[in-house]
């Protein structure tokens, strides 16, 4: 889908890294995922390839210490030298407030000034075998999940602080439900109330954030509670065997419908033309992009959409 869309495609994120702890030292897995023959199909397009680095380690091995905070901007930065990327993408927030160290306000400070060290250093990176000025860092976000902000949200003035060192932030306006609490993906209120906490004053940094698009829906089963998340041919499978009627929820701006299988009520939520068209608008309306998770989970039609 990446080769055969490539065009409407700016930035391709294959997710193959995971940054790691290793007892006091840190290491970088993923690199036998590298696939030397995609990338460079995709680059002799239009999209760059930044792939995703998860960022695992332990915060008082990497944040504690100088010296583990430049290992492990060595290994990404190195990493992208070696395979010819076009830069990276990172995930660090969500596991930072698991270990809590979004609550703590000196480790906070650390992490913040880790993912601007670890952006200026890619924006000082050179590549011989590229013609770009930098290597590109995008940096993904949390959505709010309330208008008041708590102490492990990433909020407006954290943007601002990192906004010079990033080149655009992924903001992860999905998953807002789940199975304990069914229900729509990425209700369109929510996905408002995010930008409008994140851009109070729609200014220039709307640019900057990729607003994020779900290509998976969820299969939810309502009587026991569970489910899981299902892609456009689990879709495709569910609608031939049950032949159910899709429903519009107003509320969330998105289709679902209900079937009964041995005895169990199961709700699915899924993407559709018109729910991703009244997000495609939403985007526009904010000037933002987007960022899909994930292409290879949808419907081939949506890619008309884009």
């Amino acid at each position: 889908m990446a080769k055969l869309f490539s065009t409407k495609l700016t930035h391709v994120s294959p997710v193959w890294y995971d940054l790691k702890s290793d007892g006091d030292k840190l290491v970088l897995e993923g690199q036998h995922n590298y696939d030397a023959g995609w990338v460079s199909e995709l680059q002799g397009g239009v999209s760059l390839v930044v792939p995703r680095v998860v960022l695992e380690a332990f915060p008082g091995v990497l944040l504690l210490k100088k010296k583990s905070r430049n290992k492990a901007i060595d290994l990404i930065v190195s990493e992208c030298r070696d395979k010819g990327y076009d830069g990276v993408v990172l995930e660090s927030w969500s596991r930072w407030a698991a270990y809590g160290v979004l609550d703590d306000p000196e480790l906070r400070h650390l992490a913040l000034q880790f993912v601007k060290k670890l952006g200026d250093t890619l924006h000082s990176t050179r590549l011989k075998s590229s013609t770009r000025n930098h290597l590109e860092f995008i940096y993904v976000i949390p959505a709010p999940r309330m208008q008041g902000l708590n102490k492990q949200d990433f909020g407006p003035e954290d943007l601002v602080q990192l906004a010079d060192s990033v080149d655009g932030f992924s903001l992860m306006t999905y998953d807002f439900s789940g199975p304990q609490n069914p229900g729509p993906s990425a209700p369109l209120k929510w996905i408002r109330q995010s930008l409008t906490t994140l851009l109070p004053a729609k200014d220039s940094a709307s640019h900057m954030i990729f607003l994020g698009i779900n290509f998976y829906g969820n299969d939810f089963v309502l009587s026991k509670g569970g489910g899981s998340a299902i892609t456009g041919r689990d879709f495709i499978h569910l609608l031939e065997k049950y032949k159910p009627s899709l429903q519009w929820d107003e509320k969330s701006s998105e289709h679902f419908f209900i079937y009964s299988d041995e005895g169990a009520r199961h709700a699915v939520f899924y993407p559709t033309a018109m729910s991703l068209s009244v997000r495609l608008d939403e985007a526009r309306e904010w000037g933002t992009g987007l960022s899909i998770w994930e292409i290879g989970q949808g419907l081939d039609y949506f890619f008309d959409i884009l």
